[in-house]
């Protein structure tokens, strides 16, 4: 998940008859809902600095589905129209990740990654989605310190970190009261089916990264009906939702890290950390043992074996990046001056914040109150003992040596009040189309194929050796690329899976753009 980086309480057995009720042809269940459905929305040049072009607009819906006529959140919403006549085909939503992206930016960023001939049949749709950027943001008021989660387990400082643990929790509940259980994927999904409504379509076509494939499975599995043209880009295993997605970094790490070994021995001469797995193995955790005796000053900041481990797990994905990076931290252990600081993996490219004329910034630990707030709002599987997590951990720890026991730690959620409604449970038969690379390191492989294997009526595109959180980035050259293009062009699916192989240069140790998502809060978990 470079990144570095929803449903509401409908008890009283209204959920069948809300769910398909946000068509404004609906009979009566529609009625509650109709007031949020026939919203015109006042579109406006976003900001002075992009062009006109690029729209939003404010829409309301319920903060309780449950109870429609109750409090309401804003959505702030964007769009680039299309303006091809004949061609258009209906609106494309875009999610960019998290939970906790913004993603009103969407369409201005996507605009010129998606061919011409996609471009020309799409109104581009962007929102951030409850709770996030815009749409009426949450904040714990935390600090920059308890924003931190990278937290591996010590029979020392667990105590400390269950406190931690313990006072996240409080502060959300604290600063957001009533809100907080109704910032959930399902409930987003909702808001999703009621920009539909809005925008007069009768179904929606959607471009969803890391946690946006999840968000998309779940809409897909509410709204099957209003389900158009849907890509799953990196994709979120449903069965794994949440603790189970943090907990595969770990897993999927250590695959990485055996590869990084073999390829890093055949390049000896070049990077000299050992001419065997084996050896380059050694290496690596005695530079680990080195840096948690003595932490190593890496371009003027302190760091341990445990800030090694959690900062290059990322990395291990690309094998280039983290052979120079290791030969970096080597040298500083050895006393030798580098300016390069902690390394920042491919995976967690950054793209630019909404720019400086647009509406005043979220608060500053909006990306981990909304994560926090999403995955441990959306399901109960979170264990309530810390006595639970100090042993997983410890297992983890054994199983997974580079990152089982940050995976496994305690979280806020220990600590979160239990949802109002179950977890989704995704297994439909809708039509669509999912994309993975084989190196993913926030979605990894296994994560992507159990998607998959959820949406029975599903296609994959895989790209074996391909490397990096994100696949379709808009290159004519790749393989992966040009599937997508044809299914958002044409809605049909391929007859059967695909395997490609990435472009040339986007193999091991290359350096690619990687898909758009939003920037990564230091410390905070994104997907």
């Amino acid at each position: 998940m470079r990144i570095g980086r929803i449903a509401p309480l409908l008890a009283v057995g209204v959920t069948a008859t809300l769910i398909p009720a946000l068509a404004p042809a609906q009979a009566s269940a529609a009625e509650p809902l109709q007031r949020f459905t026939h919203q015109k929305p006042a579109w406006h040049r976003c900001d002075t600095s992009s062009s006109a072009a690029f729209q939003c607009a404010t829409i309301k819906v319920p903060l309780d589905y449950g109870r429609p006529d109750g409090k309401t959140v804003k959505l702030a919403i964007s769009r680039v129209k299309t303006s091809v006549p004949g061609k258009r085909h209906g609106a494309l939503l875009f999610n960019p990740g998290g939970p906790g992206g913004e993603g009103l930016d969407m369409p201005f960023m996507m605009k010129d990654t998606l061919p011409k001939k996609v471009r020309e049949q799409y109104d581009l749709i962007g929102f951030d989605p409850r709770g996030v950027g815009q749409s009426s943001p949450v904040t714990c008021g935390l600090t920059g310190v308890e924003q931190n989660s990278e937290r591996p387990y010590k029979a020392e400082t667990f105590s400390r970190d269950v406190k931690w643990a313990q006072r996240v929790a409080d502060k959300c509940r604290a600063r957001n009261g009533d809100r907080l259980p109704y910032i959930t994927t399902r409930n987003t999904a909702r808001d999703m089916d009621v920009i539909r409504a809005v925008l007069g379509e009768r179904k929606i076509s959607y471009l969803g990264y890391s946690y946006g494939t999840y968000l998309g499975a779940v809409y897909a599995q509410m709204f099957p009906q209003r389900t158009d043209r849907f890509v799953l880009d990196s994709s979120i295993d449903p069965a794994r939702v949440w603790r189970g997605m943090i907990q595969v970094w770990a897993e999927g790490t250590e695959p990485a890290f055996t590869r990084w070994t073999r390829w890093t021995a055949q390049r000896h001469r070049t990077y000299k950390l050992g001419d065997t797995p084996a050896k380059v193995r050694k290496t690596f955790w005695a530079l680990i043992a080195r840096a948690d005796r003595t932490p190593i000053d890496n371009g003027g900041e302190k760091v341990s074996g445990d800030d090694i481990r959690a900062m290059l797990r990322p990395a291990f994905f690309s094998p280039e990046y983290a052979a120079r990076a290791v030969v970096e931290l080597k040298k500083a252990a050895a006393g030798h001056a580098t300016a390069s600081g902690r390394p920042s993996a491919p995976d967690r490219e950054q793209t630019p914040r909404r720019p400086a004329g647009a509406a005043a910034q979220a608060p500053a630990d909006n990306g981990s109150a909304a994560f926090w707030t999403v995955v441990c709002g959306d399901t109960s599987a979170w264990p309530r003992d810390p006595e639970q997590y100090r042993r997983d951990a410890i297992r983890d720890k054994a199983k997974y040596p580079l990152y089982g026991d940050f995976a496994s730690n305690i979280t806020p959620c220990a600590f979160w009040d239990k949802p109002a409604e179950p977890v989704t449970a995704v297994h439909n038969n809708v039509g669509l189309l999912t994309v993975q690379n084989q190196w993913d390191s926030q979605t990894p492989l296994i994560s992507g194929l159990g998607m998959h294997h959820a949406l029975k009526g599903s296609r994959m595109v895989y790209v074996r050796g391909g490397e990096g959180h994100g696949v379709y980035n808009g290159d004519p050259r790749a393989c992966a690329d040009r599937a997508v293009d044809a299914y958002l062009s044409s809605g049909r699916l391929p007859a059967h899976d695909l395997t490609c192989k990435p472009p040339a240069g986007h193999g091991p140790g290359s350096s690619r753009r990687v898909a758009p998502t939003p920037q990564h809060t230091p410390g905070a978990p994104r997907f």
